[in-house]
């Protein structure tokens, strides 16, 4: 706690005094994000910093792996579906990015051959993955790790069609889906190029 509070005073002395007209409108307008971005929990990867975002710019849902679940209806706490629910119904945003990056947790307990047996959240969660790993069969070692980083994303943005409101949006023109990886290392964003299904170092 100390380090968050150090941090927020921080904030109140440098940052707060010029951006508090800035947070006042959002105060009393409200927010109108033109975007959704899907993205990790890790740590070291927060969507503001990468895309030199600031308030009010973004609407981010973070989960383990950056993951979209396929659209079901029941029982069950959907968070991640809910977010892209209120993102494209309720603040009508523009484009919906999902963001992975490298040497992904997630991605890695995915590809462990023992899962571990403590798991009890996180084993059903990475199970999503499943589809993706399943097509990258052929890779091994750190080629697998990457490979199914990348596959992952294509998963989900593939994922975010089953849901009835994300595709009747998307078929009006009134809504983008797009993919992208972070490297942590490097600090280089490749973008999903749909059309040809691969990723484009972007310039």
């Amino acid at each position: 706690m100390d380090r968050l509070l150090n941090g927020y005073r921080s904030f109140r002395a440098q940052r707060w005094p010029k951006e508090r007209a800035l947070y006042g409108a959002l105060a009393e307008q409200g927010q109108s994000p033109r975007m959704l971005i899907i993205a990790c929990s890790d740590s070291r990867v927060d969507p503001s910093a990468i895309f030199d975002a600031g308030p009010g710019e973004l609407f981010v849902v973070r989960n383990v792996a950056n993951l979209v679940p396929p659209y079901e209806q029941g029982e069950g706490l959907h968070g991640t579906s809910a977010a892209i629910e209120f993102a494209v119904r309720k603040l009508r945003v523009r484009t919906i990015l999902v963001l992975g990056h490298a040497q992904c947790g997630g991605v890695a307990a995915a590809l462990a051959e023992t899962p571990d047996p403590d798991d009890e959240f996180i084993a059903p969660w990475i199970a999503l993955l499943n589809p993706a790993r399943d097509r990258c069969a052929g890779h091994s070692g750190d080629e697998a790790q990457a490979a199914l980083e990348k596959e992952s994303i294509r998963v989900s943005v593939e994922r975010l069609m089953t849901f009835p409101f994300v595709k009747d949006a998307v078929a009006r023109g009134e809504l983008a889906l797009e993919g992208a990886h972070f490297g942590i290392s490097d600090g280089h964003l490749e973008l999903l190029d749909r059309q040809h299904g691969v990723f484009v170092p972007l310039a």
